[in-house]
């Protein structure tokens, strides 16, 4: 994870043993990112994208943020997410402290079971925390 101001990343390399190469390399952009000041705004923002008929291809929780990703017409990709830390700092600590070096992809949700929960008043921490799954399903969590 690279960054130049307080985000804790604004560029991120990813290599992995056991991903594939993809048929057709990405050049250029790989997504945009946009980040909601609160679990309530992008839950929001989720229902109303779903009322539309517009659903996101994957919902991960990667530790440091949880995230919805989308694709336009055009086939862009648009992450619409949430900070889990309030600090780089934090997110540092939770990098050595997690199971990040076994699973830097993160671990799927199902955001309509994350809306029950959040209506139902469960916590922040619980909501956000990532679960943690068996090293030979890190790769089932790809999109």
């Amino acid at each position: 994870f690279l960054t130049f101001d307080d985000e804790h990343h604004r560029i991120a390399i990813v290599g992995m043993p056991g991903l594939e190469t993809p048929r057709q390399p990405a050049v250029g952009l790989e997504h945009f990112a946009f980040t909601y000041a609160s679990l309530g705004d992008l839950l929001a923002t989720y229902e109303r994208l779903r009322s539309a008929g517009i659903l996101p291809y994957w919902c991960i929780n990667h530790g440091p943020n949880l995230s919805f990703y989308y694709r336009d017409p055009d086939g862009n990709q648009i992450e619409l997410q949430i900070d889990v830390f309030d600090s780089a700092e934090a997110v540092n600590d939770w990098y050595a402290t997690s199971d990040f070096a076994a699973n830097p992809i993160g671990v799927k949700f199902d955001a309509d079971e994350l809306i029950a929960r959040f209506e139902r008043g469960e916590p922040l921490a619980s909501l956000t925390a990532r679960p943690r799954i068996a090293p030979d399903q890190v790769l089932a969590q790809l999109p």
